[in-house]
């Protein structure tokens, strides 16, 4: 499978969520407060590289990736790379939201298995304290059968697109510089992919 084919395959994945994603907020009532961010602000977010190839990719074919490469080796904290302050009193957004990866897209409308098998909606503090009549009303619908994204599910189907990209779990930033090395890796005696892409 070609490198693109993989970016492909994995903006599919993106796109089915977002569709998933949108269907239950929609019905959830849930939402992130507008220009939040907090989540994206915590260190120690691990990811894998496979979520963030498609972020690479764009990267490469706007001509950038060894700049971006070289930020992200002189990035001093851990705090997400991509992570674009907007103002003094913002905590900031994603610079690069539309190739935002997967885990960044589950987080606040997706859940995880308790041990016993049970569903449990994944989301902040600031969510579950402020939207908490939604929260509750959403727990409880979930635990009678409401569909709601599951992490392993999405993370099981990433790790069909690539297993070994797809499996491994790291810092975001090194998941980040991972992505860009196999995109330069890969293309170092290969044609660049001549695309009608968007880049942005």
């Amino acid at each position: 499978m070609t490198l693109d084919q993989k970016v492909r395959l994995v903006e599919s994945l993106f796109d089915q969520l977002e569709q998933e994603t949108q269907q239950f907020q929609d019905k959830s009532g849930l939402g992130c407060v507008s220009g939040c961010g907090k989540c994206c602000s915590y260190p120690n977010i691990d990811a894998s590289p496979l979520e963030f190839l498609p972020w690479a990719f764009q990267v490469f074919l706007s001509g950038k990736a060894e700049e971006a490469l070289e930020a992200l080796q002189s990035h001093p904290d851990q705090t997400c790379f991509l992570l674009a302050p907007v103002s003094i009193l913002s905590k900031g957004h994603c610079g690069s939201y539309k190739h935002r990866g997967l885990i960044c897209r589950l987080f606040g409308y997706a859940a995880s298995k308790d041990k016993y098998g049970n569903l449990r909606l994944v989301t902040c503090k600031i969510i579950k304290e402020g939207q908490a009549n939604h929260y509750h009303i959403t727990s409880e619908a979930i635990s009678k059968g409401m569909y709601v994204p599951i992490f392993t599910d999405y993370y099981m189907q990433l790790n069909q697109i690539d297993y070994q990209m797809g499996s491994k779990t790291m810092p975001i930033n090194r998941a980040l510089k991972m992505a860009l090395e196999e995109v330069l890796q890969y293309y170092t005696y290969r044609p660049v992919p001549s695309t009608d892409r968007k880049i942005g």
